[in-house]
């Protein structure tokens, strides 16, 4: 699902595919496959472009954002600090009490499943806290 209006006048699904399209590289490939996994993981899910230029995905509130950076492309969770992590997920942004960050670099295997739950668990705290 996305939202519109964005001031380029294209949607921010849009403005993600040409992020993607854009790098050209595996970092390109790196965000198309977590972006899928994020929908997988929640068809509800709301794409949004903020920041001039950043992609992020809503459900009851932010879920992530999605920054590409030379060796890494950044996932960092909103609420991350409150989001179980057995499979220790997390790699980066660990010393702050809000968020967390998965650094994905070149070449690295995504564990899809326990990502999956992961943004399975931020979606069920955001509607907790929806509900309050």
């Amino acid at each position: 699902m996305t939202k519109s209006g964005s001031p380029e006048g294209r949607s921010p699904s849009q403005l993600i595919d040409g992020r993607i399209e854009e790098l050209g590289d595996w970092r390109g490939e790196m965000l198309s496959r977590l972006r899928g996994l994020i929908r997988q993981a929640d068809p509800e899910i709301v794409e949004e472009w903020k920041w001039r230029g950043v992609p992020v995905w809503e459900h009851a509130g932010m879920i992530c954002t999605g920054e590409t950076y030379k060796n890494v492309v950044k996932l960092t969770f909103a609420k991350g600090a409150a989001l179980p992590d057995p499979s220790r997920l997390f790699n980066s942004s660990l010393e702050g009490n809000t968020r967390r960050a998965i650094d994905f670099q070149e070449g690295e295997e995504v564990d899809e499943e326990a990502f999956k739950a992961l943004i399975h668990a931020a979606v069920a705290l955001n509607k907790s806290r929806a509900r309050r």
